[in-house]
């Protein structure tokens, strides 16, 4: 069987998900294994106000944020560091973190983890939930930034 060249995805096509039901970030799609057939995944990860990931660590992967939209801060391996819009950062293999939403908005982050290492079967073993459209506004990068008065 033949593979297509490329795999596209439209923001109007995406789907998401929450891994439990109680918790406070959910996952836009982008490509994946399940879906896709490649060897990682990525995903635009939203975070509501307070949000965070619970602490956990990767064997093996690789797993990299760039935050798109809001602030918060990244904890791993015994370092804080606050996060905002386009900041970028790497997590290696075997390394304790997490990453929680500090704003009055909803943190995003562009969310890659290679190799997989069961994070798409973890997120699309989830429930699924309707992005909003503030969502798809910072998918598509159509949002608007807080003006900061001072």
């Amino acid at each position: 069987m033949m593979q297509v060249p490329a795999i596209a995805r439209r923001p109007g096509n995406l789907q998401a998900f929450r891994i439990s039901p109680n918790d406070s970030n959910y996952f836009a799609c982008l490509f994946d294994p399940l879906a896709d057939g490649v060897s990682f995944t990525l995903v635009v990860e939203i975070f509501l106000p307070g949000g965070a990931t619970p602490p956990n660590t990767h064997a093996i992967a690789y797993e990299s944020f760039f935050v798109l939209a809001g602030t918060g801060v990244a904890r791993a391996g015994g370092i804080e560091m606050p996060i905002g819009p386009g900041d970028a950062f790497v997590l290696r293999p075997g390394v304790e973190h997490v990453v929680e939403n500090t704003g009055n908005t909803k943190l995003y982050c562009l969310t890659f983890m290679t190799p997989n290492e069961g994070f798409a079967e973890l997120i699309r073993g989830g429930t699924a939930v309707e992005l909003t459209d503030d969502d798809r506004a910072v998918i598509t990068g159509t949002h608007r930034h807080p003006v900061l008065l001072g």
